[in-house]
């Protein structure tokens, strides 16, 4: 996912440095990932033009990266597949084991409480150390 992935929607990202999105947001994007920030205000972040909702985003999302609690992240799941998202990751802490059954019956690729920051040394594209 980290190597296949260009297009990642980041749900819950707001201009907030003090939140974990926002590291997160401009770790993938120094790698090469175009972020999507994905937010009731819909804020640009780091350059990037925000949206309300999933379905708001007027192209293709490769990754939806779920920064939401865990009671708040199975309804998310269901709007990245409606959305035809290729992968759906749910960050460190975010739990909804029914969801990942339900993103991969869909076919779809499905990573829960992992944080792409601290995978990418060990998954992320290009040389290994």
């Amino acid at each position: 996912m980290l190597a296949d992935c260009a297009t990642w929607a980041i749900v819950g990202l707001a201009d907030n440095p003090a939140r974990a999105a926002h590291g997160v947001a401009r770790f993938l994007q120094r790698h090469g990932k175009r972020i999507v920030p994905v937010h009731p205000r819909a804020e640009t972040v780091w350059g990037e033009p925000g949206y309300r909702t999933l379905a708001d985003i007027p192209f293709p999302v490769d990754c939806v990266d779920v920064f939401r609690r865990s009671e708040d992240a199975g309804p998310v799941a269901d709007e990245a597949l409606a959305i035809g998202a290729k992968a759906v990751w749910f960050q460190l802490g975010v739990l909804d084991p029914a969801a990942g059954e339900r993103v991969r019956a869909a076919g779809v690729r499905f990573v829960m409480d992992r944080c792409p920051v601290i995978e990418w040394p060990a998954h992320g594209p290009g040389p290994r150390s």
